[in-house]
């Protein structure tokens, strides 16, 4: 086993030993408290520019697939685990979680205390840290402490599409795998901020004919194609650092229905007039308590998120908080007075789970199905 490190930017240290490829990796070092979905983790554009550490402390124990991959590549800039499992044990599974993160050159860690490293963050917030050999920590240290911050850095444009593509894919079978979805009743076009595949798949199976565009894609070009409805997918980054797709969303609010998830929802609130803010150490796990404020039901929520909206900067405009954290009153959804438009902090899609929101893709097809703007 090679011995290897991680620094924190404050010249925290912790010394474990060599996962995945051998080399240096460096971002912000969060947690994430889910107890399953390593492997959604690890594929999901919203992590880009993130090292992430594993609460829980057996990772890989069920190995990694091609069917359960939520993008087209991992994105995680290092991952950071208790123990790797080395003998994954699944008949879906096809290669074990080590050998999965040397053929994508991600670099990571294992045999640290991460309950350590949790605390730390929890009592002083995420911080740049980087995973490397254990050869000269003193020089790693020193590093991180150079290391850019992610508050203000575009992400955004490191994820997205290229070129628009439609999405047909449905919902996954036991026996056949995923399915083609229905015929869809209506025309959605999904901006791609980093999205998720298990998004599309629900709005496919919901009804949409979903076509996803770039990130830039500027409003006068999505109205061309006639849309029922329009989805801000979830991706990674500042918010505030994607002032086009703020500007496109702008155009849009008042024309056509609107739904949001994650990014998608802060920069629904910065296209609305409001601010957001970056939270000490996140949201990001598969157990958060949320609060519906019309109906007073809870959800438990997959969340992944380090900004959240100031609701009471948009209220002003005709919005008003949907949902809130129980667990810190942050705000998670917006919705607006008069427009059918609506957002979500959380995701109501959550592979591998709680899916205990997943009626609100029934929700934004009930939205475009009214047309009552």
């Amino acid at each position: 086993m090679t011995p290897a490190v991680l620094v924190l930017r404050d010249g925290r240290v912790f010394r474990g030993r060599a996962l995945g490829a051998v080399g240096k990796a460096s971002g912000e070092v969060i947690f994430n408290t889910a107890m399953s979905g390593y492997q959604e983790i690890l594929t999901d554009p919203s992590y880009r520019g993130q090292i992430v550490a594993m609460t829980y402390p057996l990772i890989g124990n069920y190995g990694i697939n091609e069917e359960d991959v939520e993008s087209r590549r991992p994105w995680v800039n290092g991952f950071i685990v208790k123990e790797a499992s080395p003998f994954p044990s699944s008949w879906r599974g096809r290669i074990g979680l080590d050998d999965y993160l040397k053929t994508h050159g991600i670099v990571g860690i294992q045999g640290i205390d991460t309950r350590a490293l949790t605390r730390h963050v929890r009592d002083h917030g995420a911080q740049d840290g980087i995973i490397g050999v254990a050869a000269d920590e003193a020089r790693l240290v020193e590093e991180a402490r150079v290391l850019p911050s992610l508050i203000g850095r575009d992400l955004v444009r490191e994820v997205t599409v290229e070129q628009p593509f439609t999405w047909r894919e449905g919902a996954w079978d036991l026996a056949r795998g995923y399915r083609d979805a229905p015929k869809g009743e209506c025309r959605v076009v999904a901006f791609d901020a980093g999205i998720k595949l298990n998004i599309l798949r629900q709005l496919a199976t919901t009804g949409c004919e979903v076509t996803v565009v770039p990130a830039a894609t500027p409003a006068a070009a999505v109205m061309e194609m006639k849309p029922d409805g329009v989805f801000l997918s979830n991706g990674p980054g500042d918010p505030e650092a994607v002032p086009y797709l703020v500007d496109s969303v702008r155009e849009l609010l008042g024309k056509v229905p609107v739904f949001g998830i994650c990014l998608g929802h802060q920069i629904l609130g910065l296209a609305a007039g409001g601010r957001t803010y970056k939270l000490p150490f996140g949201h990001h796990g598969a157990n958060h308590p949320v609060k519906d404020l019309a109906t007073g039901k809870i959800e438990i929520t997959s969340q992944n998120h380090g900004f959240a909206v100031d609701p009471d900067s948009v209220a002003k405009h005709g919005w008003e908080p949907s949902h809130v954290n129980l667990n810190d009153s942050t705000c998670e959804g917006l919705r607006h007075r008069e427009w059918p438009v609506f957002s979500v902090q959380y995701h109501p899609e959550a592979s591998p789970g709680p899916h205990d929101a997943n009626y609100l893709f029934r929700r934004f097809r009930e939205l475009m199905k009214r047309k009552n703007i």
